[in-house]
């Protein structure tokens, strides 16, 4: 007997995403987290412009209010122009104990269940679920699932217990993060000096991130402390913030590695349990967004019967995973490299003077640029996707009705290119202006048979 058709392991943010998606499928999820309450501290802060896009088709934005913008970002420490066709350009500033907390309501109002102080210990796939033990409080428990995801982090339970191949390059550079109070100290954007690198904002609470790298200093087996900050901090930049109080301190390094599978079976994995990278300006909790957005909706069809879509997850999101993997190891030769990267540095910033370049480096840091198949454009946030079905825009609706309970219909917009398209869940285009077979056909392979 089973206790649920999706296990969720981790309630960071992909996994709280994840959770509401499949809830808005029609899933019913349970999440297990190790910890007993939620973190205090945000390791990460910025969300994109297609991160944005996809809170805004859930309207997820709606109790956030206005959020702080910065119109630039940077490419391996150079500044960037994140100007892009969207409504949304910039970095976004958002803690993450507040999306974390904002994405459990949301999944939780949708009927998941999150269930605490639950450690995983063991996993066993079987012909028709997955068992998974673990213990709490109370004792030992097991669980059977038709599915499970391990949205578990960099160091994943479940990517090691299901055996997954993890592989990739071990870290050479190390950055220490820290957020203190009681300071004043000017926002710089991986300022340079002949030491290393300083990075700093304050939040509108009145803390400030600080990041920095000391050139040549190695990945360290043991957490810093705050003399070490302060330190580390004065030597780079030759200010004294020994004067601030600590709020959450750590170090972090430029470890790079994907599983060969985003899919064994019944078992799955999004989010840093699937890919582990150097968290530069925030690509790597996008990118873990973005895996819960594909996956969600494909896992709710499948539990539904209507259709399997779960290999496109691992044929859509590995390829994108790697790309911005690459992105991220060419910005730390040029975030990390001594004097002697200079002259790279030089003719980047000239490249980025031009506006293809640096329009293509925007989408790419963005996560606008992303396609799936020949189609497969991204749409603006239309009302229609709130629900989570996919969406007829414009076209003839006669054809798609046999498909209206997971297909809404609605105008196309001015802006989208199209006289009419086929979207699907996770607001990416799976036909345009074909003929009436052609849409018949996508509506097939993405919905599944008419009901």
């Amino acid at each position: 007997m089973r206790d649920t058709s999706v296990i969720v392991v981790g309630a960071g943010p992909a996994g709280l995403l994840l959770a509401g998606e499949l809830r808005l499928g029609g899933a019913d999820v349970i999440v297990l987290e190790r910890l007993a309450e939620p973190v205090t501290e945000s390791r990460a802060s910025v969300l994109h412009a297609r991160t944005m896009e996809q809170f805004d088709q859930r309207g997820l934005l709606d109790e956030l209010g206005t959020l702080p913008n910065l119109p630039m970002g940077h490419f391996g420490g150079i500044p960037l122009d994140l100007t892009a066709d969207t409504r949304y350009p910039g970095q976004w500033k958002l803690l993450q104990t507040r999306t974390e907390a904002l994405l459990e309501r949301w999944a939780t109002g949708l009927g998941a269940r999150v269930r605490r102080g639950f450690e995983v210990t063991g996993l066993t796939e079987k012909s028709d679920c997955v068992e998974i033990s673990g213990v709490e409080v109370t004792g030992t428990d097991v669980l059977r699932a038709d599915y499970v995801v391990g949205c578990d982090g960099e160091d994943s339970t479940v990517r090691w217990l299901a055996g997954f191949d993890f592989p990739g390059e071990d870290a050479s550079r190390e950055l220490i993060r820290a957020d203190i109070v009681g300071v004043e100290i000017l926002n710089r954007k991986f300022e340079r000096h002949p030491a290393g690198l300083a990075n700093a904002y304050r939040y509108p609470d009145g803390v400030t991130r600080l990041m920095m790298h000391e050139f040549g200093a190695r990945p360290r087996a043991v957490e810093p402390t705050f003399d070490e900050l302060v330190r580390t901090w004065q030597r780079i930049t030759g200010e004294d913030i020994s004067g601030g109080t600590l709020v959450w301190l750590n170090a972090f390094d430029d470890t790079r590695r994907q599983v060969s599978q985003y899919r064994k079976g019944r078992i799955l994995l999004a989010g840093d349990a699937a890919h582990r990278q150097l968290p530069t300006g925030g690509q790597a909790l996008n990118l873990a967004l973005q895996d819960a957005m594909n996956l969600g909706w494909k896992l709710a069809a499948k539990v539904r019967g209507d259709v399997d879509l779960l290999d496109t997850y691992h044929e859509e999101r590995h390829p994108v995973g790697a790309h911005v993997l690459a992105n991220i190891a060419a910005q730390t030769q040029l975030l990390f490299g001594d004097r002697n990267v200079e002259p790279v540095r030089t003719v980047m910033t000239e490249l980025m003077r031009m506006e293809p370049v640096r329009a293509h480096l925007a989408e790419m840091i963005s996560g606008l640029g992303i396609r799936y198949g020949v189609v497969g454009s991204r749409v603006p946030p239309i009302p229609a996707l709130r629900t989570g079905k996919g969406v007829l825009l414009g076209g003839d609706r006669s054809v798609a009705k046999p498909w209206a309970d997971r297909v809404e219909f609605a105008e196309a917009p001015d802006q989208l290119g199209f006289d009419s398209a086929l979207v699907r869940p996770d607001g990416y285009i799976a036909w345009a202006d074909g003929s009436t077979s052609e849409l018949k056909a996508a509506l097939r392979r993405w919905f599944g048979n008419p009901h």
